[in-house]
């Protein structure tokens, strides 16, 4: 249920777009990042519970519609207005398994490209945590690997997108690995989780190293 807006922040809004102005990342309405009618729209978005690897990972939306917008918008146009209507319902979630969790479980985040981090200059699921009222994850580390050498020779490489999902696990499997978290129990976070190989991956390195991953929660997952 959306908690209705204050009755001055209309007016409130109106006069701050005179000075910076903003348009609706859902429907193009000025003056506001995320309009009450999409901020509705958002709210009753489903969320998604799957399996990786057998751990059970919990996604604060399905990806697709106004949430895929959304994303899209602050990871790639740097919208970073539209972090707190995502992060919301994604930091209770992160909450949530955290508190079922020993008191002493590590969080764990998914690593970004390099190169996304150089562009955007900021970390969306850091971002949307902060927003969602949870404490700065650790982050897993990337390692090269010969199975991404191989992946990344001359003739062999392809986007993920095109890649089956045998070369999808080939390129992957050996890219991440975890430190500090031997006899720990964690909790690993990351912004979409499409075919599930990178969090597959983060579970594999979190058990690599002794540790013991009781949650995974993105903020959105492609249906399964």
């Amino acid at each position: 249920m959306t908690t209705p807006d204050p009755p001055w922040q209309d007016a409130f809004l109106a006069v701050l777009g005179l000075f910076l102005p903003v348009a609706c990342a859902g429907c193009g309405r000025a003056d506001r990042a995320l309009c009450r009618g999409c901020r509705q729209t958002l709210a009753a978005e489903p969320g998604r519970v799957r399996l990786v690897a057998g751990v059970r990972l919990d996604a604060a939306f399905e990806y697709g519609g106004i949430v895929r917008t959304l994303l899209l918008e602050l990871k790639l146009r740097g919208r970073v207005d539209l972090a707190r209507p995502l992060g919301t319902r994604f930091g209770a979630l992160v909450r949530a398994a955290l508190a079922e969790a020993p008191s002493d479980a590590v969080l764990l985040r998914v690593p970004p490209s390099r190169q996304g981090a150089r562009r955007r200059g900021f970390d969306p699921v850091v971002l949307l945590l902060a927003r969602g009222g949870v404490r700065r994850p650790r982050s897993l580390h990337r390692a090269r690997s010969r199975s991404l050498r191989r992946a990344r020779s001359p003739g062999s490489g392809h986007g993920q997108k095109e890649r089956s999902g045998v070369e999808r696990v080939a390129a992957t499997v050996g890219t991440l690995r975890a430190v500090g978290v031997t006899g720990r129990s964690v909790v690993v976070v990351d912004d979409v989780v499409t075919t599930g190989v990178t969090m597959a991956e983060a579970v594999r390195a979190v058990r690599a190293a002794g540790g013991r991953v009781v949650r995974c929660v993105a903020v959105a997952s492609v249906e399964d």
